[in-house]
């Protein structure tokens, strides 16, 4: 498929026909740079200015599409109007392609030609004075600086700019895009800990409503429905407090500050008296004195997810609960006792484990659970060293 050319820009055009109409009327009135009796003016031609003018005026279209092309050209129709009466629009027309050669041309350009027009600017002003031992000479060298070196220091410092704008830009989207993506990493992160934090609360609470209510519906006893109901209840207002707390954490009001206090250790009495009350025959052990606040909250859950475990799945037998504290760090160990095969009371979709194990991660602890012998073992160490992450 052949390639097309870009089209020229329209203000380009512009220029062209302006710079060729404006450099008609300097000729038509006779206005010229240099005089018929120049030495320098070799073609005489009344209409011989207008030559390296078209020439030149042609190049305009291509100062953005072919910067370089358009220079090249460009100089040489200077060069043929150094021989005529001259036009000064041409010149003016030149300078505006060494301008736009360094502004959009390749950047190979942009680096080569001011150091080419300086370099022609010292040599044109001080090998014409050094052989004609004549200080006027140097003029020559300010008309090449004047012609080709300024406008190509114009471009290039013009060029700095806009490249030094279009880096900040760049920068600046960037450093949006990351901050979307941190944003967005945050709300995914609040989201998983929302969710480890509400199975949490309710999960432990509804097993033991499942779980009694079944046995309320399936035994005809009016005793046994009577304990069924309290336990159903006592877990149901439980259950609401803690929502209510969570709630309260969410909302983050002055009304709910009361509400939002976390659960503490202090609190693993009141769990076990509810795991009890659910029908679990479960001993505690604790020895683990001040803890920091994020280790505490994760015990917490952890041991409560574990108990809420057991109700669903362990077999008859006792649950020991037991937490300690070595070498800066707490250990938590929660078991059950475990029978492969037999099918668990009340459903689970196992997100509880997966909770447990991102709450000791965060706080740079380990996690582990499965079976070992006749026991389900859940184990938690949680470091309470400072530098710790949290």
């Amino acid at each position: 498929m052949p390639r097309t050319l870009p089209r020229p820009h329209r203000d380009d055009l512009r220029i062209a026909v302006g710079g060729l109409l404006g450099g008609v009327l300097l000729w038509a009135l006779g206005i010229h740079p240099r005089p018929a009796s120049d030495g320098l003016v070799l073609w005489h031609a009344p209409w011989g200015p207008l030559v390296p003018l078209a020439v030149t005026a042609a190049c305009e279209p291509l100062r953005r599409t072919r910067p370089r092309a358009g220079l090249l050209i460009g100089t040489a129709a200077l060069t043929l109007d150094t021989v005529t009466l001259g036009s000064i629009v041409t010149v003016v027309l030149y300078t505006d392609l060494v301008y736009a050669a360094v502004l959009y041309g390749t950047p190979a350009s942009a680096r080569r030609i001011p150091w080419i027009t300086g370099m022609l600017t010292v040599v044109g002003g001080v090998v014409p004075a050094a052989l004609w031992r004549d200080p006027q000479g140097l003029l020559i060298g300010v008309g090449i600086g004047v012609v080709a070196l300024a406008p190509a220091a114009t471009g290039a410092l013009v060029r700095d700019h806009r490249d030094a704008a279009e880096a900040a830009r760049l920068r600046a989207e960037q450093t949006a895009l990351l901050a979307e993506m941190d944003r967005a990493q945050a709300v995914t992160a609040e989201r998983a800990r929302m969710a480890r934090e509400l199975h949490d609360v309710i999960a432990g609470h509804l097993s033991a409503i499942a779980l009694h209510s079944t046995a309320a519906l399936s035994l005809d006893d009016a005793g046994t429905t009577r304990e069924a109901l309290a336990v159903i209840r006592e877990n149901s207002v439980a259950g609401l407090a803690e929502m209510r707390r969570l709630i309260g954490i969410l909302r983050d009001a002055p009304g709910h500050r009361e509400s939002a206090v976390s659960p503490t250790l202090d609190g693993l009495g009141a769990l076990v008296d509810r795991a009890r009350a659910g029908g679990l025959d479960v001993t505690l052990d604790a020895g683990h004195g001040e803890v920091p606040v994020p280790v505490e909250l994760a015990a917490y859950r952890i041991v409560q997810e574990s108990l809420t475990n057991a109700l669903k799945h362990a077999a008859q037998g006792r649950v020991r609960v037991a937490l300690r504290r070595r070498d800066g760090r707490l250990e938590i160990r929660v078991s059950s006792p475990y029978r492969p095969g037999d099918t668990p009371r009340v459903p689970g979709s196992g997100t509880g484990l997966t909770g447990m194990r991102e709450r000791a991660a965060l706080l740079g602890g380990t996690f582990e659970a499965g079976a070992s012998g006749t026991s389900w073992v859940v184990r938690a160490v949680l470091p309470l060293t400072e530098g710790d992450p949290a």
